[in-house]
């Protein structure tokens, strides 16, 4: 390959493995809003499954097992956001950032207390990319589709039964009517409560898991800081995105193209300092001038007993 294919070649390797965490983060945010849930405590339950993925690889020797771990914990993060807005109806940018306080305190604190270590975990089992050969065989894509690991693929799967779920089932209206209005759900039959917990829980495992790669796939370690604001972009790449699973995917592509250009390029002619800014400066853009004509549930925030 030629000087200019090359480059390509790693700005489109590069930007799926920049992001595949978005993605998931993204999805996940799309399930929470479209309960009626405000997605601010992404941030948190990214932090919480990156950290807790590397502890349960750690002490088990499996990444799968620090998936689970990561996953978990994402859950039980997302559990505070939902217990104290659904249960309590403490204002949800209040609980949604109490998640990302907490996640962003207790991890460092576990990390001194278990490896005596201010801000990096020890290496730990990891995911490598995949050597299937038949893979490279594949036209054009082949060899972009060998540089990537298996949760790539479960997240292109989990893209499309997330999408299914949403849109083509009859919990997924149910889920989508609870957004829009839970007191007409509620009149109707629907459990309004448990839609909400759900869509909570899974914005939680899907962060958790979106976490868990950072640490799991594209690191073999934890480090203090790595989500990076990841989860709050993710809050705009949903809403960019039509609170839709496939949207995320395109928005986080977008996104991603961006964070890749920033890894790529960074100690070239371009001041470093200035490249790292890149996938921020598009967000404050896309949210000044993306999101006028937005729209999240009309119930965003809104309960059933009001």
């Amino acid at each position: 390959m030629g000087d200019w294919a090359n480059i390509l070649y790693v700005v489109v390797v590069s930007t799926i493995r920049m992001s595949v965490p978005m993605i998931l983060a993204s999805v996940g945010a799309a399930f929470s809003v479209r309960s009626g849930i405000m997605a601010l405590g992404c941030e948190g339950m990214m932090i919480a499954g990156a950290f807790f993925a590397v502890m349960g690889s750690f002490f088990t020797g499996s990444p799968w097992m620090g998936i689970l771990f990561g996953i978990v914990f994402g859950i039980i993060f997302s559990l505070l956001h939902g217990v104290l807005n659904i249960r309590y109806k403490v204002n949800q940018t209040l609980s949604g950032m109490s998640v990302n306080l907490l996640a962003a305190a207790v991890a460092p604190l576990i990390l001194q207390i278990v490896w005596k270590s201010k801000g990096i975990s020890p290496k730990v089992a990891s995911f490598k990319k995949l050597n299937i050969g038949i893979l490279e065989e594949i036209p054009i894509i082949g060899s972009i589709l060998a540089e990537q690991n298996i949760l790539f693929y479960i997240t292109l799967i989990l893209v499309v039964v997330g999408y299914y779920y949403m849109f083509k089932t009859p919990q997924g209206l149910r889920m989508r009517m609870v957004g829009e209005n839970p007191v007409a759900a509620n009149t109707v039959g629907i459990n309004v409560v448990g839609y909400k917990y759900l869509g909570v829980m899974l914005s939680g495992a899907f962060n958790g898991l979106a976490g868990a790669y950072l640490s799991l796939a594209q690191l073999d370690m934890y480090i203090d800081g790595m989500t990076a604001g990841r989860g709050y972009i993710a809050m705009v790449i949903s809403t960019f995105g039509k609170n839709s699973p496939v949207g995320a995917m395109l928005g986080s592509l977008f996104f991603g193209f961006f964070d890749a250009l920033q890894t790529i390029f960074q100690g070239g002619v371009i001041p470093s300092q200035i490249v790292r800014t890149l996938p921020y400066v598009l967000t404050m853009l896309v949210v000044v001038f993306g999101l006028k004509s937005a729209r999240n549930p009309a119930g965003m925030g809104k309960h059933h007993d009001e």
